[in-house]
Formats: C-alpha cells, sequence, structure tokens
C-alpha cells in the first residue's frame, strides 16, 4: 500500500502467502488491491489479462510493483545517536545479530548493548562474542528472552539501566521452515510467525512512547521475489515491511532492510556450492558479510520506511528459466518479460512432441527420463545425467522444498506444461517424472489397454507416504475395497480384529494396493477415458 494510504498490518502476511503460493503455481493467483469504491466485476477481466501476479488498482489505472535502483544515500546523522544509549538486538547471540552487534561498535560508535536470544547467555558462542565487543570498549549485557512473548519482553525493557536508557531497537531473530504452502503444518507456522511477527508486534507497541533513534527489522526477499517453497517466511517477513510503513506514516523510526541470503553469515553458513549455484542461476546471488553490512548502512541513510538489499545479476535474469518474479521485470529487457500464459511453461511443447512422435513407449521413456536426469543434475550440482539414478527417489537424491520448484520451473521451460509444484512429491523418481510428462504431453499414445494406467495408478500410490493415504481418508477406502478391515489409528487397540497391525506403518503398501486392484476386477481392465 502505497504510503499516506494507511497500512492494516493484519493483512499483511496474507500478501506473503498468496505470492508464495502464486510462485508455486505460476498463473493460477492475482493479489489484487481494490480502492474502495471501485467496481470489482468491472476491474477483474483486465487485471486478470494483464499477466500481472500484483495489481493495484487506483482511479481507473493499475499500478504494478517494480524495483528500481535506489542511489546509495549520503551519510547522514548518526542513527544510533552518540553512544550513551542502549541498543536492543534480538538474535543477538549468533547469525546476523552478532554480526551486526560487532559492526554497532566498530563502524557506529554504539557503547551500550543488549544482546537477547532464548537462551541467552548459554547460547553457543555467546561468551566470547560478549568478551570480543567488550575488548573493544563495549558494556554488554547478554539475557536470555522469549521475544514473543509479551510478558518477558516488558521484563526485558525494565532491565535496561536508566543511566543509559533505550536508544535504539534492531530485530534481526528469526527461523526458517521452508515447505510447500499445502504442505505447511500449523506448528511450522507458528515456529516462523511467533520470533518474526509476535516479537517486532511486542517491540513496537512497548517502545512506541519511547524516543528511539532507530528501529530496524532483518526482512528478506523471501517476502517478495523468493518466497516459493516458504510461505510462512514469507508472511512474516511482509509483516515486518508493513510494520515499518506504519511507524514511518506515524512519525516513529523505521526500516525494514529485505536483505538477499548472505553467504557466511546467519542462514548463509549453510549455503553449499549447490545452493549458491542454484541463487545464481535465479539471478539473485548472495551478498558477502561485507556487501550486507554496506546495503544495512545505506539502508538506515536512505530514510526510507522499506528497502531491499540485494545483489540482481540482470544477466542471469534474462536466462532464467520459468517465470520472472513481477517486482523483477523492470531491471530486465522488455522481450524478456513474460505473459502470464507464457510464463506457466515457456517451453516449445510442440517441438517436444514433434520429436517423440515416431518413437515406441520405450524409447519415448528412455529421452523423456534422459531429459529429466539432466535436469535433476543441474538442479543438483551433479556433473552429468548420468550420476543421476533414474529410480532413486528424488528425498534420498537430496530434494527439498525449494529444489522441487525449481525442478519444476526447469521442466515447465523445457516442455511447455504446467507441471504441479509437489511434481517430485508426487513422482519421486526420474522414471516417474518421465512418465508423467509423457502422458501430458502425448495422452494419445499412452496405453489403453489397462494396464498402462494401472501401472501409472501404482506408481503414484506406492510413492506417497502410508500416513499422508491415511490423512486423506484414502488408507480406508483401500482396505475396504481390498475385503480388510479399516486401520486402527493412533496405535488403538481394536478387540475384534485381533490380526490387525498396531500402526499402519506395519503394513505392507504394495499388498494392501495389489488388494484392492484385485477386488475391483481392475487388473489388466480396460480403462475408459475419464473413469
Amino acid at each position: 500500500v502505497s504510503s499516506g494510504e494507511g497500512v492494516v498490518v493484519s493483512q499483511a502476511p496474507v500478501w506473503g502467502l498468496v505470492r508464495a503460493a502464486e510462485a508455486e503455481n505460476p498463473g493460477r493467483f492475482v493479489l489484487l488491491d481494490l480502492a474502495e469504491g471501485e467496481d470489482l466485476a468491472a476491474v477483474l477481466p483486465s487485471v486478470v489479462a494483464s499477466g500481472e501476479p500484483e495489481v493495484a488498482w487506483r482511479g481507473g489505472a493499475a499500478l504494478v510493483p517494480r524495483f528500481r535502483r535506489r542511489e546509495a544515500a549520503q551519510a547522514g546523522v548518526e542513527p544510533f545517536g552518540d553512544g550513551d544509549g542502549t541498543v536492543l538486538v534480538t538474535g543477538g547471540t549468533g547469525g546476523l545479530g552478532a554480526v551486526v552487534a560487532r559492526h554497532l561498535v566498530v563502524e557506529h560508535g554504539v557503547r551500550h548493548l543488549l544482546l537477547v536470544s532464548r537462551r541467552g547467555p548459554a547460547a553457543e558462542g555467546a561468551e566470547a562474542l560478549r568478551d570480543e565487543l567488550v575488548e573493544l570498549g563495549a558494556s554488554v549485557a547478554v539475557a536470555g528472552c522469549d521475544v514473543a512473548d509479551r510478558v518477558a519482553v516488558e521484563r526485558l525493557l525494565a532491565s535496561v539501566p536508566l543511566d543509559r536508557p533505550l536508544s535504539a531497537v534492531v530485530h534481526a531473530a528469526g527461523v526458517g521452515d521452508s515447505g510447500l504452502v499445502g504442505s505447511l503444518s500449523a506448528e511450522q507456522w507458528d515456529g516462523v510467525l511467533r520470533p518474526k511477527v509476535d516479537a517486532a508486534w511486542h517491540l513496537h507497541e512497548l517502545t512506541r512512547e519511547m524516543p528511539l533513534l532507530a528501529f530496524v527489522l532483518f526482512s528478506s526477499i523471501g517476502g517478495s521475489v523468493a518466497a516459493a517453497g516458504q510461505a510462512n517466511y514469507a508472511a512474516a517477513n511482509v509483516f515486518l515491511d508493513a510494520l515499518a510503513q506504519l511507524r514511518h506514516d506515524e512519525g516513529l523510526p523505521a526500516t525494514s532492510v529485505a536483505f538477499g541470503l548472505w553467504s557466511g553469515a546467519g542462514a548463509g553458513q549453510a549455503l553449499g556450492e549447490v545452493d549458491i549455484a542454484r541463487l545464481r542461476r535465479q539471478g539473485l546471488p548472495p551478498l558477502s558479510v561485507a556487501e550486507g553490512l554496506r546495503a544495512f548502512d545505506a539502508a538506515l541513510a536512505s530514510g526510507a520506511a522499506t528497502v531491499t538489499a540485494s545483489h540482481v545479476d540482470t544477466a542471469a535474469l534474462r536466462t532464467r528459466r520459468g517465470e520472472m518474479p513481477a517486482l523483477l521485470r523492470g531491471l530486465v529487457p522488455a522481450s524478456r518479460k513474460l505473459s502470464r500464459q507464457a510464463a506457466g511453461g515457456g517451453g516449445d511443447a510442440e517441438g517436444l512432441k514433434r520429436q517423440l512422435s515416431g518413437l515406441e513407449a520405450q524409447e519415448r521413456a528412455r529421452v523423456l527420463t534422459d531429459m529429466v536426469r539432466g535436469h535433476v543434475a543441474t538442479v543438483l550440482g551433479h556433473g552429468s545425467a548420468e550420476s543421476v539414478e533414474a529410480d532413486r527417489n528424488f528425498g534420498e537424491l537430496g530434494f527439498d522444498s525449494l529444489t522441487a520448484v525449481e525442478l519444476r520451473n526447469q521442466l515447465n521451460a523445457a516442455t511447455g506444461l504446467r507441471l504441479p509444484a509437489t511434481l517430485v512429491f508426487d513422482y519421486p523418481t526420474a522414471q516417474d517424472v518421465a512418465a508423467f510428462v509423457d502422458s501430458e504431453l502425448m495422452p494419445e499414445a499412452a496405453d489403453t489397454d489397462g494396464a498402462g494406467h494401472e501401472e501409472r495408478v501404482r506408481r503414484v500410490l506406492t510413492g506417497i507416504p502410508l500416513s499422508r493415504l491415511r490423512d486423506a481418508g484414502l488408507l480406508d477406502t483401500l482396505l475396504e475395497l481390498g475385503g480388510a478391515p479399516a486401520a486402527p489409528r493412533d496405535g488403538a487397540e481394536d478387540a475384534d480384529r485381533p490380526d490387525q497391525p498396531d500402526t499402519i506403518d506395519a503394513m505392507d503398501k504394495n499388498d494392501l494396493i495389489d488388494m484392492a486392484f484385485n477386488s475391483l476386477g481392475l487388473a489388466g481392465a480396460t480403462w475408459e477415458e475419464g473413469n
């Protein structure tokens, strides 16, 4: 929302969630910010036809978000004052919080620090960090506090000495727990939102009457151009951006910095060569620690409520496979801006179909499997397709939600299809994905004698954990079709079913599927389209 229109921070996380859903399912979601009094029915067709995933409609015109490069601001008033006050840093005993704490002492002359984390002095490295900062000339208090607990934050703020009152807040705490939108549990949402969202709100409310000089929020591009596979993290970071805008509009100090990933610090400490290669392919190479700290200073000097601090490799963006994030489209030539229709795939489906059209089923399977293996090798950083076993489970190969989305995007671009974000979970080997792509590209060439369809059904079912079949209500159905009693839940005893396994995991799923097929008389039967 533009400055001056008012910010509804409680709605902000929904924007992050939908951005993640749109990134995982290109072309299927549109965020529309409609001004009061506008006619939705009149506006919606043109918004959908625009190919933009996010639109604000104002005065009969569509406004779309785009990043623009910001000139480095000249250093102005020191945002942390003259060193007499206390600067509170959440997440301050490790990760980016510790890096920034050193920077505040060395470069900004901060002399009083309150470093906060859940474990406080017991956190790994906390004692060494405190000793280092004291040697640099600072007085340092390290406190254990759950900043998502309002009462705990009240006690924390009350502990700040009166002779060096709180002068600034740097909220760097945060937790990531990736997963596709449809797979995230309530625990994953809570685990990510509490340390970022709840903590930020408590700090905002409990310090708003204090004469703070700075209120800095560590946000992330995970809320905008890198939301796929981390909807909970995207939602949390968009909330921080909205909170900064709210404070800015109220005349309170606030800067939310949406950082790209840092290499060698924070979550970036776990980056391997595969992760860095993935970021480079996306046109978003990581920041070094020195670059991140320079961006931190530049963001504060800008005076803006929200700033994005990231490398953007425009050359890599021009060759990026799949949909270009809308916010980045202004940084590349117009020829690279994708329409919503093209964003769904982008490949030459007809050309691939022509290549496959004269081949027998076995040869098609080989060609498509080799193609999938090649893309898997690229995503995982292997030297060649030959290093990827066609029948090995993607989970064993090292796929997670982020690499799963990238593989899907690459296959979309190669085939022109619009494949689901859950592709590697629904079809858990390169062979399985190839068979699915074959059936989507050339349904007329697929087996129609029943056995081929049965095999595809079996392949999907065997790739799904028993617990997921149960949660979807399919396990009992399969058992009943096979003539077996329904599975007990949670290990419950059933005196009438003495032969029933104590848990569903004790069952042989292949036998279960065989039972269901045999009971229906479907093995080897002819399957009609749509049945």
